[in-house]
């Protein structure tokens, strides 16, 4: 990770233009070689829609609005960290497309940069074409990302991981960075702990480790170094605003106040146990927060190493007391779902599931890193046994769920791909419903493998694409057993089946590091196959044979649950190579038909909280 201490010591100086408004220039210029030119950059923002998000924070006491700026500082610090973990010359390139920017006087073709990276979250966009465009000056994307020794292979990975196969826990961790054991790497380390003590009191055994390896240097061989240790300057200061949160929140607050201080010192040990426990068993007033790296789908090599984001949220109290209610017989649901357990704790009984599920319906007050962006929903925490112990949280984005635009797109999708008899079965309640039990459908089903492993670990990048697969199928499949109990009624239902319909179909053919989409390309293809959806060639418009649903999903979910059980990551492979294939004639037709109804491609979210936020932090600053 060369440069990185100076690169992460920029984050929180840079961090502080981003999304500032600045008056562009009208006039044209040209720009140097590897800067995208302004007519390319226009095409793909002609296709963006902006929103802005802006909830309701009256309610909100002082000290609360000051733990919201406190934790827009550390979102500020996780989204240039985010950025650097995805390439390693992100924030260099966006320190110079500033200084750039600054130096024309802010042309539009410079603006238009500045917007296409907060877009893509880096220097790279995947373009109309859905392919990947570099748009500043840098080198292509690597599968390992920024995560791994850069531009390392998996091959090499693997030839050390077959001499020390003990190694492949500590190598492949959730949350650390793959380095090469050469000198320089090594003392760059062994110096992070010279300067941070906590962090060598905190994780016993690094130093030795690495004032052994530094006495014999390898580059051929492989070692994790802890994110806290990779990236101690900027989470230090994470750890001084968290507190500072905490504080602020102490008497009016006591439980959130609590989380924020166990996951501040989480973030120095890399162990969000403490944190996790706090965050689901909390009971917190009108403030939430997701804080620290957790997903891992940005991971193309292994699938394993978690990124960091973060989001602020503020409770919708009447609606989150309502839904608390209207959830019950979890047991149930896990216990009808189409597969045999067999247990590698022994028992032949299937998991026992939290009836009481911490879920909660929020208005997002500000996105930041791997979460920012359209997410509709999370469900934290993955690692399974802090799963398995405290439960997981799920969190509802109600103002990206029920924002009127991004609603509309959803419409004008599914009515240029299905029949005109199907027009009107898609409806916003159906979209809320379809997320909240994809959410709860990541609870159920196996969390390991009939031998005992983390399905990560089993089935590395395939996992997630499974997983996603199963929550999606585990919505559907729940929907008749709902409508039973009266939870949904026949209009409901439809528009949750009509949901789980529009889900699937795709704008662009999908590489495999894209995990949903690949997923949904898959419930498509089998959905066909199994008669479900029924193709027009001369209309190029689908049927959707509400009556086999249950079914059909049925039949998929329960091969999704054998794979997982079975912990094969060549049958999974094999399974996914089977139905995420795409045919021109006829995806390429419903994609083309969506492109030419729909105006937008893309969604750029952005947040009058941060923007108010970043207008105070400029005056203040102000000579």
């Amino acid at each position: 990770m060369p440069n990185a201490k100076r690169n992460l010591g920029a984050i929180a100086v840079v961090a502080m233009v981003m999304l500032v408004p600045v008056p562009g220039s009208a006039q044209a210029v040209d720009l140097p070689t590897g800067y995208m030119p302004e007519r390319e950059s226009q095409e793909i923002l002609d296709k963006t829609l902006t929103i802005t998000l802006d909830p309701d924070l009256s309610g909100l006491s002082d000290n609360e609005r000051g733990a919201v700026d406190k934790l827009i500082e550390v979102g500020l610090i996780f989204e240039r960290m985010h950025e650097l973990m995805r390439h390693r010359q992100a924030v260099s390139a966006y320190e110079a497309l500033v200084a750039l920017d600054e130096k024309l006087g802010s042309p539009k073709a410079t603006q238009n940069l500045i917007d296409l990276y907060y877009l893509a979250k880096g220097p790279i966009v995947r373009g109309l074409d859905n392919k990947l465009q570099r748009f500043l000056p840098v080198e292509d994307k690597v599968p390992g990302r920024n995560v791994y020794a850069w531009g390392v292979t998996r091959e090499e990975i693997e030839a050390f991981l077959a001499k020390y196969p003990d190694a492949r826990p500590w190598l492949l961790s959730e949350r650390s960075v793959v380095r090469r054991s050469d000198r320089e790497s090594v003392r760059a380390d062994l110096a992070v702990l010279d300067d941070y003590p906590v962090l060598d009191v905190l994780h016993p055994g690094l130093r030795g480790f690495l004032e052994w390896r530094e006495g014999s240097p390898d580059d051929k061989s492989f070692y994790a170094c802890p994110h806290s240790v990779a990236f101690a300057e900027p989470l230090m200061q994470v750890y001084a605003h968290l507190n500072d949160a905490a504080e602020l929140l102490e008497s009016e607050d006591p439980d959130f106040s609590g989380y924020l201080r166990l996951r501040a010192r989480d973030l120095l040990c890399d162990d969000y146990e403490s944190g996790d426990a706090a965050w689901v068993s909390g009971r917190f007033k009108n403030l939430n927060a997701q804080i620290g790296a957790y997903e891992v789908y940005d991971d193309e090599l292994y699938g394993v190493k978690a990124f960091y984001g973060l989001n602020v949220l503020v409770r919708d109290r009447e609606r989150s007391d309502a839904l608390r209610q209207a959830i019950s017989g979890m047991q149930s649901f896990e216990n009808s779902l189409p597969y045999q357990p067999v247990g590698w704790d022994g028992s032949g009984d299937k998991k026992k599931v939290r009836e009481d599920i911490p879920v909660g319906v929020y208005h997002i007050v500000a996105d930041f890193g791997q979460s920012r962006g359209t997410n509709t929903a999370t469900i934290l925490p993955n690692e399974s046994a802090h799963a398995r112990k405290y439960g997981r949280t799920i969190l509802m984005r109600y103002n990206i769920l029920k924002d009127p635009q991004l609603f509309q797109i959803r419409v004008k999708d599914f009515q240029a791909a299905v029949a005109a008899k199907h027009a009107e079965d898609l409806t916003a309640d159906g979209g809320f419903y379809r997320t909240l039990w994809h959410e709860i459908g990541h609870y159920l089903g196996p969390d390991r493998t009939k031998d005992g492993r983390d399905l990560d670990e089993a089935l590395e990048a395939s996992a997630s694409i499974l997983e996603e697969l199963k929550a999606d199928l585990i919505t559907l499949y729940l929907v008749r057993a709902l409508r039973k109990s009266g939870y949904y009624d026949d209009a409901v239902t439809r528009a949750v089946y009509a949901d789980g319909a529009r889900r699937v179909f795709l704008k662009n053919k999908p590489s495999r590091a894209q995990i949903y989409e690949t997923m949904e390309l898959m419930q498509f293809n089998y959905y066909l196959h199994e008669g479900l959806f029924t193709y027009n060639e001369k209309t190029g418009r689908l049927f959707i044979q509400y009556d086999r649903f249950n079914d059909v999903v049925t039949e998929m979910l329960r091969q999704v649950l054998a794979l997982q059980q079975n912990g094969n990551k060549a049958d999974a492979d094999a399974f996914i190579d089977r139905y995420a294939v795409w045919d021109d004639n006829l995806h390429g037709a419903l994609a083309a038909a969506m492109k030419a109804t729909g105006t937008y491609r893309y969604t750029l979210v952005k947040y009058a909280a941060l923007e108010r936020y970043q207008v105070l932090r400029a005056a203040r600053n102000a000579p």
